[in-house]
């Protein structure tokens, strides 16, 4: 786990640590020290925590004009346990709403596993608050237990993530075209783009 590192190739564009906006403004990532762990492994320095002790996670693009963010994630989301929902939602999301976000895309190839607390409170509150405002939340590229797990809470009353928002390859673009294509997926549009 140690040597999975965020997407690092974007910085040109954006750092959220030097972003005034971001909720990681100021943030300080270590270079070489590990202080991030996940149960009994260290995660890459480079990770954002925001609060969860299983999921962590690192703002990529803010596009505050067109109401875009686009994080990417690592671990476990554990909503039984640790309330991760709770966590991403009042320290990741609200502050960017605050500011105009309404469309988020969550990056999960690097989360690992899903628990669910079967209370889809934060969930509903989230989406109907993006919803009002015309904007989503993508979960991309999530493993197939994963979905089950969320499919058996029901959390595709809320958030959109499956078949047409898996296999992105996201990483191959720039922010811009990566935040056209999520939207035109979420509109039905397109279908995901091959490698």
């Amino acid at each position: 786990m140690h040597d999975i590192e965020p997407h690092f190739k974007w910085r040109d564009d954006y750092i959220a640590s030097e972003d005034p906006d971001s909720p990681f403004y100021g943030y300080e990532n270590s270079e070489v020290s590990f202080t991030h762990r996940l149960y009994n492994f260290y995660i890459h320095p480079q990770w954002d925590s925001f609060g969860s002790t299983t999921l962590y996670g690192k703002l990529l693009w803010v596009d505050y004009d067109e109401g875009f963010a686009l994080v990417e994630l690592i671990g476990e989301w554990n909503d039984a346990l640790h309330n991760d929902i709770m966590y991403l939602k009042r320290h990741v999301a609200e502050p960017l709403m605050e500011k105009g976000i309404y469309r988020f895309a969550f990056f999960c190839e690097n989360v690992l596993n899903f628990h669910t607390s079967m209370d889809d409170d934060y969930y509903a509150e989230w989406a109907e608050e993006v919803n009002s405002e015309g904007g989503w939340i993508v979960l991309a590229n999530v493993r197939q237990h994963l979905i089950e797990e969320m499919d058996a809470a029901r959390l595709w009353q809320y958030l959109n993530y499956g078949e047409h928002f898996n296999d992105l390859f996201w990483q191959k673009h720039k922010p811009p075209f990566v935040c056209a294509m999520i939207n035109a997926l979420v509109d039905g549009r397109i279908l995901p783009l091959q490698p």
